[in-house]
């Protein structure tokens, strides 16, 4: 026991970080249910970890308004609501748009050809109906735009929006012709970055983002 708490305490802050990214996914991907009850002795017995971490973890997301902590009772789960993702989708619809503008002057070769690459394997599996695979790769083709915005404060902004929408993005991608048509909004945009086209990138951009608000709405999401 003593060796577990030496190890913990020199890990304090990886640890927590660790906890905190499992618990924050596992409530995005849906683990958790909304107004579900988070006890940390469970959490904590789950990752095997002490109570503390699990304690500081569960802060962190209260204060990122995935987790709701009730004096004397303990926490609970928050969630994505309704709202919060038409937010966030309609922030993204300006953040997106200025990421791929500011992609035209800073992406490199090498995030060119990685951005083509993806493009290339989203559309191989798009075609074959493998949305595990065209979820994770349009998640990376976004990642690799991000990046080449060259801003890691807007990097740092987009990822985590990215994230809060995980399972409304899985299943909107497995509706209708979505995969094909949100590759082919992709392919628009990388070429509108390849041709340093920052008007015609930021439009695509925005176009992506409102195809993407319209299918969820058709579809109830």
């Amino acid at each position: 026991m003593k060796g577990k708490d030496t190890k913990e305490t020199g890990d304090k802050y990886s640890l927590r970080g660790k906890v905190y990214d499992r618990i924050r996914e596992d409530i995005l991907n849906g683990v958790y249910k909304e107004h579900e009850e988070l006890k940390e002795a469970t959490l904590g017995e789950k990752m095997g970890v002490s109570r503390t971490p699990v304690r500081e973890a569960l802060r962190q997301l209260e204060l990122e308004g995935l987790v709701e902590i009730i004096p004397n009772k303990g926490a609970r789960v928050t969630g994505i609501t309704k709202k919060d993702i038409d937010d966030i989708y309609q922030i993204r619809y300006l953040l997106e748009g200025l990421s791929a503008r500011w992609a035209t002057e800073h992406v490199t070769e090498e995030q060119l050809e990685k951005m083509e690459e993806t493009l290339y394997l989203t559309e191989f599996h798009a075609k074959k109906g493998n949305f595990a695979q065209v979820y994770e790769l349009d998640s990376q083709f976004h990642e690799l735009m991000y990046e080449a915005s060259g801003s890691k404060m807007l990097n740092h902004i987009l990822s985590d929006f990215h994230m809060y929408v995980t399972r409304i993005r899985k299943t909107s991608l497995a509706t209708d012709n979505r995969s094909k048509n949100s590759t082919e909004e992709h392919r628009a945009i990388l070429e509108a970055i390849k041709e340093r086209n920052a008007d015609k990138a930021e439009e695509c951009a925005h176009n992506h983002v409102m195809s993407t608000i319209k299918n969820n709405h058709e579809h109830g999401l």
